[in-house]
């Protein structure tokens, strides 16, 4: 969703684990590596688009090696879970921000 903030990463390829396409997200779109062991599950949204249903996980990252780039876009924000409500994020993404909010 061009022009919109949202949380990194993106769809499943044929086969491919929610952590293992995320692992593979995070390389392509910020530049940096992490492991399995290195994600914590911490929520998920639900919602209809269009003619499909997506459901969002996030995952808490607490190790990385890199450092954060924006590579697939042209900015990157570090911001406080508060923060997010100001943001034009999708609203498939918004659900989201309650959810990190309560938990950290």
């Amino acid at each position: 969703m061009a022009g919109l903030w949202e949380f990194p990463g993106g769809k499943c390829e044929a086969g491919e684990t929610p952590e293992a396409a995320l692992i593979r997200e995070l390389k392509e779109e910020l530049g940096i590596e992490t492991h399995e062991s290195c994600l914590a599950p911490a929520c998920f949204a639900s919602e209809p688009l269009g003619d499909v249903h997506l459901l969002l996980l996030l995952y808490v990252c607490r190790k990385w090696k890199g450092v954060v780039q924006p590579l697939e876009a042209p900015e990157l924000r570090w911001v406080y879970p508060r923060e997010l409500y100001a943001l034009d994020m999708p609203p498939a993404d918004r659900p989201l921000i309650g959810l990190l909010e309560a938990l950290i």
